[in-house]
């Protein structure tokens, strides 16, 4: 079972005070509480119990000090002051969980004003800025479906952060030189997300991998034929090689408790155990432990994060080609596809690689379908009034002397169109929700990676807010 299969659970806590219309009030919980639960989320929390003092709020402190939560709804059911929401906000904020904050409006009666919900969330906001506790809101009844279907998406944002919060994740090698692309800074990505980066000799990997028993490989080999019958037609020898490094990653993966990995896969598997790693990263990614191809980790994390909002594989692939006329683009690479993404009109084939000429790797076309797309984007900002040119130091360095690193979160989408393969290999044609020789303007303009994961379905709005949450600035693709 996947994380994205378990339904999000949703702390629900209805914050009034008694001098407003408590009965009221309790129809807001009650109704908000029952929408919540209608819509399939697990609700735990005081859920449509009315809190309204210090005692009832540490009450709740208390008895979710430990529990699992991805969200925190601190509802209004009327006007409180922001002691009791800042109590629980704070507790959340330091166990990463998002909080929503959600108010209903009064009925303009000509009466007395019943609930005030809406300055109360007004003073929490407030209250929680001045904290640099992020936050959203609501304005809606308590019956709005569009609530629900708020609560619901920022649910999912908080099970992907909880993911991605101790999350492990295996670099095998250093990336290749000239591929500044795939650097990465592990103290930043553990302060962004929680994600520890565990690094593993390429050598002792190569070595594992060429140990690896025959009945394992044999294994491997009868899985992969069944998903393309013509590898019996490949070398055997090689083949078998891919096998053995599929069975040495997916070993550590496991013994490491490695969520994902990001993996030098050239040139050492080919000159060294004389075959490509690329099916066997595939069939990795398949199983939801994502493989980054170039030891690309920042590419890696990018793919946890798609994977648990989107609950199904991902794709790290390579931007290669931009075409005017037809306005489309090609994303490729040689094999590494899950081959879940494979069209089912099209056959997946097992292959060599382009330019080495060894096998395993896998060649199909990608599915049509809805696709978004996603890249953790490293960049570095110079001190104010400087440049590239004064901040470098002599010889060659990835990150400029004075430049301070920093991420950025690139969000795209568009179509997979169906159409035969572009190139030798796995790769599709997508249509951009913007025209393609614009996307590209920006890729070159802003200096973007040569890598973005995508992963089918439309999770673009989920993406933002994760950005938000996390601080991290948002650079629109498309």
């Amino acid at each position: 079972m996947t994380t994205a299969s378990i339904q999000p659970t949703v702390t629900l806590v209805a914050i009034a005070r008694p001098t407003f219309d408590v009965a009221l009030a309790q129809t807001v919980a009650d109704t908000a509480l029952a929408q919540i639960e209608r819509a399939g989320l697990h609700v735990v929390g005081s859920g449509a119990t009315l809190i309204m003092d210090a005692d009832g709020a540490a009450h709740v402190q208390r008895d979710l000090r430990d529990a699992r939560c991805d969200l925190l709804v601190l509802l209004q059911a009327s006007f409180a002051d922001s002691n009791m929401a800042v109590a629980l906000a704070e507790q959340a904020a330091a166990r990463r969980i998002p909080v929503l904050l959600w108010a209903t409006p009064d009925a303009r009666t000509g009466g007395r004003l019943r609930l005030n919900s809406l300055c109360g969330v007004n003073l929490a906001g407030h209250a929680l800025m001045l904290r640099g506790i992020p936050y959203d809101y609501l304005l809606t009844q308590a019956d709005d479906p569009a609530a629900v279907a708020k609560i619901a998406m920022l649910a999912r944002v908080g099970r992907a952060l909880r993911t991605l919060h101790g999350a492990n994740v295996g670099v095998v090698g250093e990336h290749p030189a000239g591929f500044d692309t795939c650097a990465y800074d592990a103290d930043a990505l553990m302060a962004l997300f929680g994600v520890q980066v565990q690094p593993v000799a390429l050598a002792d990997i190569l070595a594992q991998a060429a140990a690896v028993d025959a009945p394992s490989r044999d294994h491997f080999v009868a899985r992969v034929t069944t998903l393309a019958p013509n590898i019996v037609e490949l070398d055997e020898t090689a083949v078998r090689g891919t096998a053995g490094v599929y069975h040495a990653l997916r070993t550590v993966a496991d013994t490491s408790r490695w969520s994902g990995m990001a993996v030098r896969c050239w040139p050492e598997f080919f000159t060294e155990l004389g075959c490509a790693a690329c099916g066997a990263m595939s069939m990795l990614t398949e199983e939801q432990c994502p493989a980054s191809c170039e030891a690309d980790v920042n590419g890696t994390v990018t793919s946890l994060l798609l994977q648990a909002l989107a609950g199904a594989p991902v794709f790290i692939t390579d931007l290669v080609s931009i075409e005017a006329e037809s306005n489309s683009a090609v994303l490729w690479h040689c094999g590494l596809a899950p081959v879940s993404m494979a069209d089912p009109e099209s056959e997946i084939l097992g292959t060599i690689h382009s330019n080495r000429k060894l096998p395993l790797l896998f060649e199909f076309p990608l599915k049509p379908g809805r696709v978004t797309i996603a890249r953790l984007h490293r960049t570095a900002k110079f001190p104010l009034g400087s440049s590239y040119l004064d901040a470098v130091a002599p010889g060659r360095r990835e990150t400029p002397r004075g430049a301070e690193v920093g991420y950025q979160l690139v969000i795209g989408g568009g179509e997979m169109v169906r159409a035969p393969k572009s190139f030798t290999g796995t790769s599709g044609v997508l249509r951009f929700d913007r025209p393609a020789t614009e996307v590209f303007d920006t890729v070159m303009r802003l200096g973007l990676e040569h890598h973005v994961s995508i992963v089918y379905g439309e999770h673009r709005d989920e993406l933002r807010h994760v950005a938000r949450l996390a601080g991290l600035p948002v650079v629109e693709l498309t």
